[in-house]
């Protein structure tokens, strides 16, 4: 009998998973998308149960492919879009609210609050991360502070907090295990990458109730076990990730020097930078790239925001293409020397500039272009 791997890649557009064998070539796979939310400027939600749907439909989808007589799902591993935010019921698993997604500018005006009152050093001291809207601590507080009768409901310890990739284990799990890894933890600027630790002077900051949190374990560890009824068995997951870290880890960045680089949603590069936590000159983040064994490996990352996402938008909002791969021949038979360029800022800017408030730009149409 053979041994087979389930990996859940659950992106900002859709859901995905990946069946591999044990040399780590893929069997089989599935994806499927799922809805985004603009209510608001600058505000990115998605719906938790749409998360969850396509994840299990897509699981059940190459489970059902394989021929599970001849072979063995040993493991599942996990890997997710980060700093997502979502808060449910510890009774029932039912969300408070819509997923904050980790594009969404909403709290902008409270990061540079924070930042007047100078709390930006601290903050970076602590976790690597700078004062941002991008990671998880700022959409906590809001939903704490903007959704009726949530913040009494923590307080009585009622709630759970996670990232997607908490969610999900939760999910799996039946309720069973409410747990998060190192390096979706060092995305919510509430965890400190020194002490490997949550921060209670960042919770004090912001305001958090302790009693939100997941356990915080190593990138492989045991996670738990899904609920028999979801797939016929009780399968193991043994690994999660935050996903720009596990493509890291994926291309087999091991040494201190070493780095990848991602084009998806939008575009991340992350260099390994071994057991040193190294602060960037250039306003680049310190993060964990993984843990194993309770050692963190570090690394520096520069986050844009925005690069697939726009041939989203000319498909869904535009609807100048069909498909998404309409973009690459229209692109193809552009000349370069038309002048024209765009500055895809439709959630702010990234690395290194942070400006929560820049927003989308062509320059240098004219009457011509377009024929």
């Amino acid at each position: 009998m053979k041994d087979y791997i389930l990996a859940i890649d659950q992106g900002t557009s859709s859901s995905r998973a990946i069946i591999f064998d044990s040399e780590g070539n893929p069997a089989e796979s599935a994806q499927e998308e799922f809805c985004q939310y603009f209510p608001e400027s600058g505000w990115v939600e998605h719906d938790p149960e749409d998360i969850w749907q396509t994840v299990l439909r897509t699981a059940r989808s190459v489970l059902e492919k394989f021929d599970l007589t001849t072979s063995k799902i040993r493991t599942i591993g996990i890997t997710n879009q980060r700093e997502t935010t979502l808060i449910w019921d510890r009774k029932t698993g039912i969300p408070v609210y819509r997923a904050i997604v980790w594009q969404d500018r909403r709290t902008s005006s409270y990061c540079k609050k924070l930042a007047s009152a100078g709390h930006e050093e601290k903050i970076n001291s602590k976790t690597g991360l700078l004062l941002d809207p991008y990671f998880s601590a700022t959409k906590i507080k809001w939903i704490l502070d903007s959704v009726p009768g949530v913040r009494e409901r923590a307080n009585r310890g009622e709630l759970a907090f996670g990232t997607v990739d908490t969610y999900l284990l939760w999910k799996l799990t039946g309720g069973k295990e409410h747990k998060t890894e190192a390096t979706n933890a060092s995305r919510t600027m509430i965890f400190n990458i020194h002490t490997q630790q949550w921060d209670q002077e960042l919770l004090q900051l912001f305001d958090i109730p302790a009693s939100l949190l997941p356990e915080v374990k190593d990138s492989s560890d045991n996670f738990g076990m899904t609920e028999e009824s979801l797939f016929g068995t009780a399968i193991p997951i043994n690994g999660m990730a935050g996903d720009q870290q596990a493509a890291l880890f994926g291309q087999t960045c091991f040494e201190k020097g070493m780095a990848k680089s991602t084009y998806g949603t939008g575009c991340f590069m992350i260099v390994n930078t071994g057991d040193v936590a190294l602060k960037s000159s250039h306003r680049l983040l310190t993060t964990i790239a993984y843990r194993l064994n309770g050692k963190p490996t570090y690394a520096l990352e520069g986050s844009i925001f925005i690069a697939g996402a726009t041939i989203q938008w000319l498909r869904d909002g535009l609807k100048i293409i069909a498909n998404a791969s309409d973009a690459e021949p229209l692109a193809e038979k552009t000349p370069l020397e038309h002048g024209v360029y765009m500055v895809p800022a439709f959630t702010g800017l990234g690395a290194p500039y942070w400006d929560p408030n820049a927003r989308g730009a062509i320059f240098w149409i004219n009457q011509r272009h377009g024929y």
